[in-house]
């Protein structure tokens, strides 16, 4: 894996033996930061760049991160359907690598894997370069403070964070982990939360100061009302409304990140109660609750099929990768599927554990007032069936890496947008909507202005980064994957309207490349169903995304606080 990956590994180690945190997972909570970041707090923004003034001034924002939510649980939300209708959706909207960790540490600083050095769900340590990923990498490399809530809270505003965090952000030996600059109110919920009941989480009480706080689940014989008011859902549904709530009338504006666990599934063997499907949906919404066959939101149960799965169980030669002169190389993929009945199941669990972010959504929607920003999207899609990977995410393909953006909010337009985007720019879109000027070391761009212009479209590309590691024990996607996300490589991918050029290296020595390429085009299949790299129509094409790529390769040099030159923001346009 020489090459990009090579070189994000030797920044790592250089940036682990001068790194300025001390700070180890047992030890007590870290004071919130104040130190300035690289812009001056408060320094406006480009004329045109900000959002039209309000009388309540800088507007309140609220995010809704959700996990594993794929495409095809969309039309099953009641939130989404209103937010489309009444503001902005995004159906060209992406996430920069499809893994857990790597993608919410991209949108906490908007900037790419190489940048953030969090490039795996899990630290893999030890090992000879340091962490890779998980909460020790994001940590380690300065993540914490280059997030854009500390900008936010050093604007002005109040910032509040409910649900999960980070991979491996856990409490040790008791002791809480520490708490990242930044947040105002800290209520981040531990990997307990997986399995839906018995769990922990962080709180900020009255004092400042942060404590454990422990959630126990009713016994098996307690009432469903019981265990739903127990359910994580219910926890972070309850919490949202409260911090909205308690701050919706202060005199300075808020920020509040709600990130959901639903619905990833649970992580363990065997559920917390008898029967629990993997995919543990609040009781109300299992068959048998408020709907005989289970409660999928818009759409009856029964009416979730394999058809709903494009491409489900379609592999062949055809997806071979191919080697840069188009001879065709060894399949990467294990070619396996779940059985139909198992995919059939496993969709209508995800849609009924879905149901508990559609109410908290709807109840937010409710809660606001009209000087206040509403997001809704996903930290990476998920394939269950397609492209032979079994069920699971961290490919490049659109099962992966589409994920759902909606936004209301003062002044935006309603109606699909022609943009491109990326999870990356979702902090210099915080920090435009706060009246900032976006840090120069982020890679992304704001979206305000698409807000009130449903026709601007600046950009035509999107890029994705993965790198291949070794699922160790402690990954949550471990559990349901079966291992098949060990057979991702690493690769570096543009992804266009209308095609995707994807290079993968099949030898997952960090020393040794071993490059095999996939092309594939959108107007000849909405789905992955053939590699076509080698065929000669497609030439044209490719040559275009192989020049954005090679200008992507020339920009990775720039790391961490680096400042990103115009030019490497500039790629993804045509």
């Amino acid at each position: 894996m020489r090459g990009v990956f090579s070189a994000l590994l030797v920044s790592c180690l250089l940036l682990t033996a001068c790194s300025g945190s001390s700070a180890e997972p047992g030890d007590e909570p870290a004071p919130v930061a104040t130190e300035p970041t690289q812009d001056r707090p408060g320094k406006p923004s480009a004329p045109g760049r900000t959002i039209s003034p309000t009388p309540a001034g800088q507007p309140n924002i609220v995010l809704v991160l959700m996990d594993d939510f794929s495409m095809d649980l969309a039309p099953t939300l009641r939130s989404a359907k209103r937010m489309t209708r009444r503001g902005a959706s995004y159906p060209w909207s992406f996430v920069v690598d499809s893994l857990c960790c790597v993608s919410r540490a991209s949108l906490f600083t908007g900037q790419y894997p190489h940048q953030t050095g969090v490039l795996t769900n899990t630290a893999n340590t030890p090992n000879r370069v340091g962490p890779i990923g998980g909460w020790a990498a994001f940590r380690d490399y300065g993540n914490a403070r280059r997030s854009f809530n500390v900008r936010l809270q050093q604007a002005g505003y109040t910032t509040g964070f409910i649900g999960k965090y980070l991979n491996q952000y856990e409490p040790v030996g008791g002791k809480l982990p520490p708490t990242p600059p930044g947040w105002t109110q800290w209520q981040a919920m531990f990997g307990s939360a997986y399995d839906g009941w018995d769990f922990q989480r962080a709180q900020t009480g009255r004092d400042g100061k942060v404590r454990l706080v422990n959630h126990p689940a009713p016994p098996a014989s307690a009432s469903r009302r019981a265990k739903d008011a127990a359910y994580v859902g219910t926890i972070t549904h309850d919490l949202a409304l409260d911090f909205i709530d308690t701050h919706g009338a202060d005199d300075a504006p808020y920020f509040l990140k709600v990130s959901t666990f639903a619905p990833h599934s649970r992580v363990g063997p065997r559920g917390h109660y008898p029967g629990d499907p993997a995919y543990p949906a609040a009781f109300r919404d299992r068959p048998g609750g408020t709907k005989k066959h289970g409660n999928c939101g818009l759409v009856d149960c029964r009416d979730l099929t394999v058809d709903d799965l494009v491409g489900f169980g379609q592999l062949g030669p055809a997806t071979n990768p191919r080697s840069r002169d188009g001879k065709r190389l060894k399949a990467w993929r294990p070619d396996v599927a779940p059985s139909q009945r198992h995919a059939v199941n496993t969709l209508r669990d995800r849609a009924m554990m879905s149901q508990s972010i559609d109410r908290m959504v709807l109840d937010i929607l409710d809660a606001v007032d009209d000087n206040t920003y509403v997001i809704l999207t996903s930290d990476n899609g998920y394939h269950l069936g397609q492209h032979g990977l079994g069920q699971g995410k961290g490919a490049p393909y659109d099962t992966d890496v589409r994920v759902p953006f909606y936004v209301v909010g003062p002044g935006v337009v309603p109606g699909e947008r022609a943009e491109v985007i990326s999870n990356i720019d979702l902090a210099p879109t915080f920090e435009d909507m706060a009246g900032l000027r976006p840090a120069r070391f982020r890679s992304g761009v704001s979206l305000v202005p698409t807000f009130t212009d449903p026709d601007l479209s600046r950009r035509d590309y999107v890029i994705f980064e993965h790198t291949w590691a070794k699922s160790l024990g402690m990954d949550p996607d471990k559990f349901y994957s079966g291992g098949t996300i060990d057979d991702i490589p690493s690769y570096v991918a543009v992804r266009s309207r209308h095609g995707l050029l994807a290079r993968f290296d099949l030898d997952n020595r960090w020393a040794r490349t071993r490059y095999g390429w996939e092309f594939y085009d959108y107007t000849e299949s909405t789905w992955e169903s053939r590699n076509s790299y080698h065929r000669p129509r497609h030439a044209k094409k490719i040559r275009e995304l192989r020049r954005v790529m090679r200008q992507f390769d020339a920009c990775t040099d720039h790391t961490r606080n680096d400042r990103v030159p115009a030019s490497c923001r500039r790629i993804t346009r045509p």
